[in-house]
């Protein structure tokens, strides 16, 4: 990671302005077609106000992916119920990570990312930290629980918790990546996800 990201401030009043109109004109103009003027008048803020907060626009740009993920991922674990049964935790986070990696936002921010790769490769680390990272843990913690209470057997947690993500995104991820479609209805979303569930149980769940 770039070490020039320590310089960013993340207190004071203006803070959050700042990232709101940041998110807008990336989400609009992606990274780089926004201008440090633009966010500035669509944060509200002058620019020496946005450079004493980002002295680089592009550590601005990966603080709204950072803080973006983060909020996604705290947002669904938040709602989580880690003493679910497997059918149904497994479930509820299938269909969260279908709606985040489906979201609009998610789109845009992969699509710049992997433009800017060589770049900008501290960026990608950013996203995957970020978001990825984050959800991987978390279900990961999940998996562990249902193990200790016997509902689940799992040698590998981080190998079993990457394969149910990659379940999740059967078909949907490579239609969104190559342009195929950026929306999907609730069925395609659900063909996908209890499918995945199924197969998930079916190799690591306990038979009662």
């Amino acid at each position: 990671m770039d070490p020039a990201t320590k310089t960013i401030i993340r207190t004071g009043r203006k803070f959050e302005q700042v990232l709101l109109g940041a998110r807008k004109v990336f989400m609009a103009d992606g990274f780089e077609g926004a201008s440090v003027d633009d966010i500035a008048k669509a944060a509200g803020v002058s620019k020496a106000t946005l450079y004493s907060y980002f002295p680089d626009k592009r550590l601005l740009f990966m603080e709204v992916v950072r803080s973006e993920c983060l909020r996604q991922a705290e947002d669904a674990v938040e709602l989580a119920d880690f003493d679910a049964s497997p059918q149904v935790a497994l479930r509820f986070a299938g269909y969260a990570m279908v709606d985040i990696f489906t979201s609009d936002f998610s789109q845009r921010i992969f699509r710049v990312c992997v433009a800017e790769s060589d770049r900008f490769p501290e960026l990608g680390w950013e996203f995957y930290q970020s978001g990825p990272m984050v959800g991987r843990a978390r279900l990961t913690e999940y998996l562990k629980q249902a193990v200790a209470r016997g509902e689940l057997k799992i040698d590998d947690f981080a190998l079993a918790a990457d394969q149910f993500v990659e379940l999740c995104k059967a078909d949907l991820f490579a239609r969104m990546v190559f342009g195929i479609n950026r929306d999907f209805t609730k069925a395609e979303k659900a063909r996908v996800v209890e499918a995945a569930v199924d197969m998930f149980i079916a190799r690591y769940g306990v038979a009662p």
